[in-house]
C-alpha cells in the first residue's frame, strides 16, 4: 500500500508511545461489566493482551503499509500467546472481540498525533482490516481452546469413572472431580450400556450438548466393552432424568440406579451398574432402561457381592426372624404358587396364606405372586440357607 511516510519512522514513533496506547485502552474496557467483575490478576493479562495487539498491530501495519498491492498480510505474531490458557474460560469470545474493538479503537483514537492527513484514511482502513483479522484469530484460539479442553475433560472423565470402578478414590481424584465443576453433595444418577454403534466420540459431545440443555451435569465414558454415564445437576429428576440419556446408548439393555449421593455411593452404584450389563442377558425381555435393583437375582447368580448381600439381607433376613412368613414363603414357592396346596401343607385356611403373602410382601417388598418376585425370592432363600450352614 503506497504511503508519503516510511513506515519505519512511523512504527517508531508508535512504539514509544504504546504504553500510553495500553492504558488508554485498559481505561477504556471498565465500561464493560465483565471486565470490572474481573479479578487484579485477570484484569492485569488482558492488559498484557492489549499491548500485545498493539504491538503486533504495529507489526502488521509495517508489512500492510510496505505491500505493493492490497492484499492483506497474515498476523505475525499470535496476539493470545501472552496469556495463559486459563484466561479463555474466564473470557468469553464475544468479550475478547470487544476486548480486541476497544484497543484499536484506542489506537485509531491517536493516530492523528502519528500520521500526516493524507495517512490517516490508509491508516484508518488498516485498523479495520487489522480488527477483523484479530477476530479470526480470536476465534480459532477459542476454538483450540475449547478442543483441548474437551479432550482433557474427557480425560479426567475416564479416569474418575475409572476409579469409582475400582473403588479407588483418593484426594487426587477429588481435586479431578473439583477441577471439572462436579458437585459432590447433590444426588446423581449412574446409567450403563452399550456404546453407539456409530463414532463414539461424535455420540458422546452429542449426549452432553443434550445434558446441558436440561441443566444436567454429566461424566461419561468407555470403560471396556461398557459406556457408563454420571448425570447429576440443578436439573436432575430421579424419576425421569435417566429417560432422556438413554437413546445415546447402542443397542441392548441400559441399566440404571436409584439416586445416589457422595462418591462412596457413586463407586458401589458404577460397579452396580456395569455388573447389571452383563446381567441382564439373563433376562430377554428386561425393559429398556431397567433398574439395577430388578436385576438383583440375575447379578446375585453371576456371584456379585454386593447383590449377594443385599439379597440376603432385605429378602433372606427379615423372613428369618418371622418364621411364619419364612415357612410360608417356602411352601407356597415349593406348592407351584397355590394358595390351597400352601394351606394344606402348613394345616392353615387358605385366607390365612393369602393375608401371610401380604404381609411377605409388605415386608420385602416382593410380591410372591408376581413370577419374577416369586424367583428372586425363592434365590434369597437359597442364598440366605447356604450362607446360615456356612
Amino acid at each position: 500500500m503506497p504511503n508519503s511516510e516510511n513506515p519505519d519512522s512511523l512504527i517508531t514513533r508508535m512504539q514509544a508511545a504504546s504504553g500510553d496506547l495500553g492504558t488508554l485502552a485498559v481505561k477504556r474496557m471498565e465500561v464493560f461489566p465483565w471486565y470490572r467483575e474481573l479479578s487484579a490478576d485477570q484484569r492485569a493479562w488482558v492488559a498484557v493482551v492489549a499491548q500485545a495487539g498493539i504491538g503486533a498491530f504495529m507489526g502488521w501495519y509495517s508489512d500492510w503499509a510496505k505491500s505493493s498491492d492490497a492484499s492483506v498480510p497474515k498476523l505475525t505474531a499470535d496476539v493470545f500467546g501472552a496469556a495463559p490458557r486459563e484466561l479463555a474460560s474466564v473470557i468469553s469470545l464475544e468479550q475478547t472481540v470487544e476486548l480486541v474493538r476497544t484497543t484499536i479503537e484506542a489506537v485509531e483514537s491517536q493516530l492523528d498525533t502519528f500520521l500526516e492527513n493524507e495517512d490517516l484514511a490508509h491508516a484508518r482502513i488498516a485498523t479495520l482490516q487489522y480488527s477483523r483479522e484479530v477476530a479470526f484469530s480470536a476465534a480459532e484460539v477459542y476454538a483450540r481452546a475449547a478442543e483441548a479442553r474437551g479432550a482433557w475433560d474427557a480425560r479426567l472423565e475416564a479416569l474418575i469413572l475409572d476409579a469409582l470402578i475400582r473403588s479407588d478414590v483418593d484426594s487426587e481424584i477429588l481435586s479431578r472431580i473439583a477441577a471439572l465443576g462436579w458437585s459432590q453433595d447433590r444426588p446423581a444418577l449412574v446409567l450403563a450400556g452399550s456404546p453407539p454403534a456409530s463414532d463414539n466420540q461424535e455420540s458422546l459431545s452429542v449426549m452432553r450438548r443434550a445434558a446441558r440443555s436440561h441443566s444436567l451435569d454429566l461424566l461419561t465414558g468407555i470403560h471396556g466393552p461398557v459406556m457408563l454415564v454420571i448425570i447429576g445437576g440443578a436439573g436432575l429428576d430421579p424419576h425421569s432424568s435417566h429417560r432422556l440419556m438413554t437413546p445415546y446408548f447402542g443397542a441392548g439393555p441400559v441399566i440404571v440406579t436409584e439416586s445416589v449421593t457422595g462418591l462412596a455411593e457413586l463407586g458401589v452404584a458404577a460397579r452396580t451398574c456395569v455388573s447389571g450389563v452383563a446381567a441382564a442377558g439373563a433376562w430377554p425381555h428386561a425393559p429398556r432402561p431397567v433398574f439395577a435393583w430388578e436385576l438383583l437375582a440375575e447379578r446375585a447368580l453371576m456371584g456379585e457381592a454386593i447383590a449377594r448381600q443385599e439379597i440376603i439381607e432385605n429378602i433372606f433376613g427379615p423372613l428369618d426372624r418371622d418364621p411364619n412368613l419364612r415357612d410360608t414363603a417356602e411352601s407356597y414357592l415349593e406348592n407351584g404358587q397355590s394358595l390351597e396346596a400352601t394351606a394344606r401343607s402348613l394345616f392353615v385356611h387358605a385366607n390365612t396364606v393369602r393375608y401371610r403373602i401380604k404381609g411377605i410382601a409388605g415386608l420385602t417388598g416382593y410380591d410372591l405372586t408376581d413370577s419374577r418376585d416369586a424367583f428372586t425370592v425363592r434365590l434369597a432363600l437359597i442364598l440366605g440357607r447356604i450362607n446360615y450352614v456356612r
